[in-house]
């Protein structure tokens, strides 16, 4: 098991970034979610609340070039479910789950971002709070090394995860040109009680130069209720 806070410290640019884990005393669902930006167009984004969710927003809007990649609901919550997301597949998990599908089934509508030669992953996770159970889903929707001819779709389920344990996944490697995607599994990281904590280590260890917004939610796992935090660069 890592440290969520040294591996974010170590790498100038993950791009964005989902954990889904369990805090050490048992009794909450975590999620934290981040982006990046080295764009001028990327960086000028804010996270706001939307209902139980959240949204990007342009920060300056007379700034704002092309917002199909960058404004999303990142966050959208459907019954016991929280789904986190880093594009606009939010909405088809949340639709298509709504008609009965998976959470897999969903995404495999989806795939990569069209963002030649990055080919950005789409990274997913829904959450299942439910009667003081506690499970969660991750996805990653890939280029083939690089190939945009094949979309690699990998698919991790934790059912009762262990206390104080999460996963971490993020889009990118690191910093190249182009960007090499994430691969293998979803890291192994240590969790905290605390969201004030949590919230600080994480946004303080992402790097200065690059990072945007960032969200996270600590869930009740015996009543649902939740508190949230925000953090937003741009001010």
């Amino acid at each position: 098991m890592k440290s969520l806070f040294d591996e974010v410290a170590s790498n100038a640019y993950p791009g964005r970034g989902i954990v889904i884990g369990t805090s050490p005393d048992g009794t909450k669902a975590i999620t934290g979610y981040f982006i990046m930006g080295r764009s001028e167009n990327s960086r000028n984004r804010v996270f706001v609340e939307d209902g139980e969710g959240i949204r990007t927003e342009a920060h300056d809007p007379a700034k704002l070039e092309d917002p199909s990649l960058i404004i999303y609901a990142p966050v959208r919550v459907r019954d016991n479910d929280t789904i986190v997301t880093n594009g606009d597949q939010t909405d088809t998990v949340y639709d298509l789950m709504a008609e009965g599908k998976t959470f897999e089934e969903a995404l495999r509508t989806r795939e990569f971002e069209p963002d030649a030669p990055n080919y950005t992953p789409r990274i997913s996770g829904v959450m299942h709070v439910e009667n003081g159970k506690f499970s969660y889903e991750m996805s990653i929707l890939k280029s083939n090394n690089g190939n945009p001819d094949c979309c690699d779709r990998y698919t991790f389920s934790y059912d009762n995860p262990i206390a104080g344990e999460g996963r971490f996944i993020h889009t990118y490697k690191h910093d190249g040109n182009p960007l090499p995607s994430f691969e293998g599994e979803p890291t192994l990281v240590e969790m905290l009680d605390g969201i004030d904590e949590f919230t600080e280590k994480l946004w303080d260890n992402l790097n200065g130069d690059n990072k945007v917004s960032l969200f996270v939610r600590y869930i009740d796992i015996a009543t649902g209720d939740y508190e949230t935090k925000i953090v937003n660069k741009n001010k």
